[in-house]
């Protein structure tokens, strides 16, 4: 009969599943939904034809410093140059339809480019961690796991941020001076640089030096004031740009036959971005690798790289958002779905960029229309200029690299975290040193697990004062303070704490009052300790009282064991507390006595 009737109620409540189901289905397909997820439904219909001429200028600047960034990141990466233009390709296009900041820029960055250098064997292997990147990313979007992200720190990202920015500039300094080195971590880099510092290249040294001395003048020029303000600001705007077209001529003008007076970038593939799938097998010097064995060379990174192009996309929406609430998971699913394209265009994993996006911004960019302008700047060079980029001199290319990383590390954040709080500044060094001398993703993680560290630790030691007042016939009383909420970590160490105050008081001290308006929760393991130390007090002549507790923690204790409603006292002044509570006693002590039968 049991059986039958469970039955009966499963099948009756199986058509309200259904309905739940079909409900939801329906709601997947609003428009409020598919507005959220295709935000250009939104922005194109309110689009005015003036916007045009801004979104126009702003793309074509920032696609003039995101092509040789591109060749840099590229190379960066371990692979040649054009993989870093066809990386600054698609993303542009994807995130227009998908994308919520304006100003926002995907493609190549340099954190991305340091990462996958470490797992690439070969351009199979960008492009896999490009498509991947990709999946897990769009998966945490649709998942709705922006919220994790808020779960990494402001130490942490900053010295991420700095750690990358000075492996990078590292990474480029052999460049710089004309010495010939594929080294781009810091400790190797630096070596490399020391012992073969004699083979030092007179040409390349004088153009990177120069170069580099240039492009931090024309950075600050914008702040000039003058009447040729805006020319300052475009001249500014586009500072790697002439840099590029400058070291060209230079190149171009000074060689002579098969002579070149500088070392060059090399040759470009010319032609559009091949499409085709993503490699899920690879072979290497003549042997096959499978699909299995390139995962577990990538390894790690199938985890980190997403995670930190998540968190620079996302840093970089905030921070030019202008007050707008910025929809992470959203950003999620655009950064994922521009990765996914990307990959079947041979592209290495992209992200949000901060400088181009900065550029982007400052250039007066209307609406997203303008990543358009830029992709289609990076598919003309692709078509007609790779020849002009021979003669690109590795020199100009390191130079405007470390001119870039030289303004990304965030002096005035960590001059912020000295001055409000000093202990931050030890998860901010151990990411910065991890990522130096490990690596940027392990970093990353050592930087994480000391945050957590520092959390579990306070929640296991909340702030405990213990003040002792007389009140009423002289009675000495303990008041234990708790300015935050008790959860199971920290229960032993209130008990521990209260007890070891108590016994080793040299004045007897008759009650033991918690204050409790702070603590809105407790758990099981708390509740059983407050229990425990009333024992652990009787046992000492002392009384447990709880003063203005919150009535959900208190309930835990009373439902655990109702006879600790006696222990809860809810009254304006630890006067009446005590007073009440005398008072009781004295009842119960007269009520006892009354009870006791004297044998005749």
């Amino acid at each position: 009969m049991t059986e039958l009737k469970g039955e009966e109620i499963y099948h009756e409540k199986l058509p309200n599943i259904y309905e739940g189901v079909l409900k939801s289905a329906k709601n997947c397909c609003t428009t409020t939904t598919a507005k959220k997820f295709f935000p250009i439904i939104t922005w194109l219909p309110k689009y005015e034809l003036n916007f045009l001429i801004p979104d126009f200028v702003a793309g074509l600047t920032v696609g003039l410093t995101a092509i040789p960034q591109a060749i840099v990141y590229g190379t960066i990466a371990g692979l040649t140059p054009q993989y870093g233009l066809y990386s600054a390709f698609m993303g542009c296009f994807v995130y227009i339809f998908f994308g919520t900041c304006k100003d926002v820029t995907i493609g190549p960055t340099a954190i991305m480019s340091v990462m996958v250098q470490a797992h690439t064997h070969n351009a199979d292997y960008a492009i896999l961690a490009c498509f991947f990147t990709g999946v897990i990313t769009l998966l945490m979007g649709v998942l709705n796991l922006g919220v994790l992200v808020q779960f990494i720190s402001i130490p942490v990202t900053t010295g991420f941020t700095m750690a990358a920015a000075i492996t990078i500039a590292s990474g480029q300094i052999n460049n710089l001076f004309g010495i010939s080195s594929s080294s781009n971590e810091f400790i190797e880099s630096w070596t490399y640089f020391f012992k073969h510092i004699n083979n030092t290249q007179r040409n390349d040294a004088l153009l990177g030096i120069i170069t580099l001395i240039m492009l931090l003048i024309m950075r600050k020029i914008k702040d000039i004031n003058s009447s040729y303000k805006s020319l300052t600001k475009y001249i500014s705007l586009s500072r790697n740009a002439l840099a590029v077209v400058v070291g060209i001529i230079l190149c171009y003008f000074l060689s002579s036959d098969d002579w070149l007076p500088f070392r060059v970038s090399g040759k470009i593939v010319s032609g559009l971005p091949p499409f085709k799938i993503p490699p899920f097998h690879t072979e290497i010097n003549g042997t096959k690798i499978d699909f299995e064995d390139m995962m577990g060379d990538l390894g790690a990174s199938l985890i980190s790289i997403p995670l930190i192009a998540v968190l620079e996309t996302i840093a970089v929406a905030k921070s030019f958002s202008m007050g707008k609430i910025i929809d992470a998971s959203q950003e999620m699913v655009a950064l994922g779905l521009a990765n996914i394209f990307s990959s079947f265009f041979s592209s290495i994993p992209i992200s949000g960029s901060f400088t181009r996006t900065a550029i982007n911004n400052a250039s007066g960019v209307k609406t997203v229309l303008g990543g358009a302008i830029t992709g289609i700047l990076v598919l003309m060079t692709l078509a007609f200029l790779t020849n002009t980029f021979y003669f690109i001199p590795k020199a100009t290319l390191s130079a405007i690299i470390i001119a870039a990383m030289i303004f990304m590390v965030e002096y005035d954040r960590i001059a912020e975290i000295w001055r409000s709080k000093k202990t931050d500044m030890i998860p901010f060094l151990v990411t910065v040193l991890s990522c130096l001398f490990w690596t940027l993703e392990y970093g990353m993680v050592c930087g994480i697990v000391v945050n957590i560290l520092f959390i579990l630790y306070k929640s296991a030691r909340p702030t405990i004062i213990i003040t002792e007042e007389k009140l009423l016939k002289n009675i000495k009383i303990a008041i234990v303070d708790i300015q935050e909420n008790l959860t199971y970590s920290s229960a032993e160490y209130l008990k521990s704490k209260v007890v070891k105050y108590i016994s080793t008081h040299s004045e007897k001290i008759g009650k033991v009052v918690i204050r409790g308006e702070e603590i809105h929760t407790i758990d099981s393991t708390v509740a059983l300790n407050i229990l425990s130390l009333k024992q652990d007090l009787l046992a000492l002549n002392c009384e447990l009282l709880c003063w203005n507790w919150q009535i959900p923690s208190a309930g835990v204790i009373c439902r655990l064991h109702p006879d600790a409603r006696k222990m809860f006292k809810f009254s304006k002044t630890l006067q009446e507390v005590v007073s009440t509570n005398m008072q009781e006693s004295t009842l119960t002590l007269e009520t006892d006595c009354e009870t006791i039968t004297v044998p005749t």
